[in-house]
Formats: C-alpha cells, structure tokens, sequence
C-alpha cells in the first residue's frame, strides 16, 4: 500500500502492535529481541518489520483497556471482589540493596482491581503509587464495573467483598447509595454509632453479634479470587516492570491484566 504513495507512509494496525506487546510481556522480551522474534515469524509481512524504537513507541501510545470478557452469563448479580497488591518498578532484587545498601527510592506501585469472582476475571483496573490508601479506590472501581459491562447502565452489582482497609463511611454510603450489599470487614475495635452510616453500623452490629456466621453469610470466603488473581498475574508477567515512566508502568499493567483476561477465556 505504501509503494508509490505520495505522503505520509501507511502505519502497522493497532493490533498488530498489540499482538506484538503480548509476545513481549509474556515471553519477557527486551524490545531488541522482540524485533528479532517478528522478523524470524513474520517474513510474510507485506512491509518491513517494526524496528524495536518503532514497537517501543507503538506499544506506549495504545489506548489500551481492561477489556470485558464476554460470557454467556450476564451481568445481573454481579459478585466481586476488590483488593490491592504492590508491583515492584525494578527488578534490581534484594541483594544488591542488603550488600551494597541501596534503598530504592522510586517506591513500588499499587495495582487495585475489581474481579468477579465467578469467572476470576478483572473487571477494573486502576494503578496509583504506594501512598494512594486502599480504601479511596473503592468508588472508582465500582464504577468501572458498571460502565464497562457488556451492557452499560443495566448492570448490577450484588455484593461488593473487601477487607478491612476498605471499611468507611464513605464507602458504605456510596454502597448504599448503589444498593449494592457490602462484604467488608470492619475494624475490631468498630461500635455502632449515631455517626457511622445506617448500613456500616449494621454490618458492625452483625459482625458484632457472629462474625462466623456473618462470613458464611455473606460467602466472605470468596474474596480470595482477588488473592488469586494477583498470584496468577504474577506468576505469568513477574513481580516486576520493565518500564521507567509512570505512564508506561500504568500502559504495561494494562496490557498484562488484558491478555489475563484472554487467558480466562481460553
């Protein structure tokens, strides 16, 4: 399509880049052996390979999202689980910092995710630093539930399940609010009073009463998949990032809990 045109050259799809982030992030690649990789597999390209510059710039510009696994089920009653685990933004490891008495100033960053805990599939993702509490990002990532079902606008989310860094009024007003039933757990030293929320001050008083059978209840057990979750992830991509800016930390994390949910599917 290039030859003989007159202008600015026809760029590679999209997906084609997002294919070949995919090889990368999954093998481990730096780029210059991912380039290596397309131009032994693709010798049937009608252009020239990507050079490894082209596919580093190419991969940090997607517009990548969490994207929604379809399913036969729909989204009516949705059950999820949200939690927190920590990404480290180097892969120096402990050793050098014990011998040589490094500390990393660049701290870790914070992956927060929504999963259902049916199909343990992530349906929301948001990346901060460490100094973003737990508990701030309930809202938000509630809100990506809804907005990016398979239906907009029509979906329900039955129950919400997180751990004590998620107990606030402000969460169990917002969850009111949804008329979402919440499963988190308050503080052990929580009473019930005129300040709290209505709906806090009853899971307090329930807790209160039998926490056990408040867990059993409300099937507490099951926001493990988010535990889940973060082991798969990291067992597949590392405990780690390849990338230096922040922005490209957020789009690598992007694409990783995006080709997770492929791998769902399959």
């Amino acid at each position: 399509m290039n030859e003989n045109k007159k202008g600015k050259p026809f760029k590679f799809p999209e997906s084609f880049i997002l294919v070949i982030g995919y090889i990368r992030y999954l093998f481990h690649l730096p780029y210059r052996q991912t380039e290596g990789v397309i131009k032994a597999t693709g010798k049937r390209l009608p252009a020239n390979p990507p050079c490894y510059g082209h596919i580093c710039k190419r991969i940090n510009k997607l517009k990548a999202k969490v994207v929604k696994v379809r399913t036969d089920d729909d989204d009516d009653d949705l059950i999820i689980s949200i939690d927190s685990t920590g990404i480290k933004v180097t892969n120096r490891g402990q050793w050098m910092n014990e011998k040589w008495n490094v500390q990393n100033k660049k701290g870790y960053l914070k992956i927060h995710v929504a999963v259902n805990i049916k199909t343990k599939e992530i349906l929301a993702l948001e990346v901060t630093d460490e100094k973003i509490h737990d508990s701030k990002m309930l809202r938000k990532l509630v809100r990506h539930v809804l907005d990016n079902s398979s239906q907009p606008n029509t979906a329900k989310i039955k129950v919400v399940m997180a751990d004590g860094a998620y107990d606030s009024n402000t969460n169990f007003r917002y969850l009111e609010k949804k008329r979402i039933k919440p499963g988190i757990k308050v503080r052990s030293n929580s009473i019930v009073s005129i300040r709290n929320n209505r709906l806090r001050n009853k899971e307090v008083r329930l807790q209160k009463e039998d926490l056990l059978k408040w867990k059993k209840k409300r099937k507490y057990g099951h926001r493990w998949m988010a535990e889940t979750s973060f082991s798969s992830i990291k067992r597949i991509f590392g405990e780690y990032t390849s990338a230096t800016k922040f922005h490209n930390m957020v789009k690598e994390m992007m694409l990783k809990v995006s080709l997770y949910n492929l791998f769902r599917r399959i």
